[in-house]
């Protein structure tokens, strides 16, 4: 059952669609040997600690979002256990490479389960958060992705996600532009193969017809036509846009502005958190982000304490800057913590029984992290969080 529409009657059977939830008849395993029975379903863990599994592409074009991932929750779990664990008992945190692809993640969820798991940390994108929750929901895993974004990343109630989803950052862009006064005439451009992007788009769209916004060009391009982009600009420039919304991923959106530069085409360019990481793109002329505004839970430019220590213990471990989606992971390991502590969890307990302990808990706690102040979930899985907006200007992300 969706979890759209159990959320609505949550509050008056919260039992009953815990347990339903949490269903799904699967086990899960530790590696090397089968670990006892346990009288909730599934297995226990063999050792005494709580086993964090993480899923992202850690090679090929989504890397700088895997590895992310992947070392953001490794840190949290660092951290975590430096200071002594949770209820007592030690994480263990082990990263899985999906490359992208939604059956290879599929397959490092399994290689994952064979390990152990019991928590489950991603996957990274949507695509394959999708093809993952599947599994996730028929073995009772509870799984927290920091980063899928599209509406079915949460379908089921054992999903949950630290991130905005692509309704909402559609929805919020659109309301920032016209409480701003942003532009007078407006483009998009999009990739219509991609859930992350489309969704983006759609929602933005009906939120811009509301706000009275004028589209001028909406043009849309595909996984295979992903390089030349001289059609569509060509056509927000001929409409007069003077503001191109860009709800796609900055490797993308990269050639897009080196495109635009080229046809002497200036309008403010406006993105998502798929924008996060273009200061990154090798041979890149990053002057040519002077100017573009993004929506994205996290600058390691700031500097409060939390950032300023979180950035520079990053920087030491992993020799980068990290970007929103490793605040996203982060952020999401300690409410995990801050969820085992409320229901009193222990790693003895099957993989069903965490799940639903989790599932209830996570509705019931509020963290301060990286990616907001004021932290916490509805029923349904989704954050409750303030947007936020930043410019980049000088090669820096500056909040506005």
């Amino acid at each position: 059952m969706k979890k759209r529409v159990l959320a609505m009657i949550l509050t008056t059977a919260l039992s009953a669609l815990t347990l339903a939830g949490c269903g799904g008849g699967g086990s899960s395993t530790t590696g090397g040997s089968a670990a006892p029975a346990t009288s909730g379903g599934g297995t226990a863990a063999a050792g005494g600690s709580f086993k964090i599994g993480a899923i992202g592409p850690m090679t090929g074009d989504g890397a700088a979002y895997g590895l992310a991932v992947v070392n953001g929750s490794k840190l949290a779990v660092d951290e975590i256990n430096a200071a002594g664990g949770v209820n007592g008992f030690m994480l263990e945190h082990k990263g899985e490479d999906d490359e992208l692809n939604n059956e290879k993640s599929m397959n490092a969820y399994n290689t994952l389960k064979d390990w152990g798991m019991q928590i489950l940390v991603g996957p990274t994108t949507s695509g394959c958060t999708i093809a993952v929750s599947d599994l996730a929901h028929e073995d009772s895993m509870f799984l927290l992705t920091p980063s899928g974004t599209a509406v079915d990343c949460v379908k089921y109630d054992n999903a949950f996600r630290v991130c905005f989803s692509d309704p909402a950052q559609g929805t919020e862009s659109a309301k920032y532009m016209a409480e701003k006064g942003i532009g007078s005439k407006y483009a998009v451009i999009y990739d219509s193969s991609d859930p992350y992007s489309s969704g983006i788009y759609e929602s933005f769209n009906a939120e811009a017809a509301a706000q009275g916004l004028e589209i001028v060009s909406a043009e849309a391009f595909t996984s295979d036509s992903n390089k030349d982009f001289s059609v569509q600009l060509q056509k927000a420039k001929e409409g007069g846009a003077d503001l191109v919304f860009l709800p796609i991923y900055y490797n993308q959106a990269s050639l897009i502005l080196k495109q635009a530069a080229d046809m002497d085409y200036h309008p403010v360019f406006f993105g998502c958190d798929g924008m996060d990481g273009i200061l990154t793109v090798e041979n890149f002329d990053t002057s040519l982000t002077e100017g573009l505004i993004l929506m994205t839970p996290f600058s390691a430019d700031a500097t409060d304490d939390l950032t300023v220590n979180f950035v520079k213990k990053y920087q030491e471990q992993f020799g980068e800057v990290p970007n929103q989606f490793a605040a996203d992971a982060y952020d999401g390991v300690y409410a995990i913590k801050a969820a085992i502590e409320k229901k009193n969890l222990t790693p003895d307990m099957s993989t069903e029984k965490i799940c639903k302990g989790l599932m209830e808990a996570f509705p019931e706690i509020t963290i301060s992290g990286l990616t907001s102040s004021s932290l916490s979930w509805d029923a349904s899985g989704e954050p409750n969080k303030e947007p936020r907006i930043f410019a980049i200007e000088g090669g820096k992300y500056i909040v506005q």
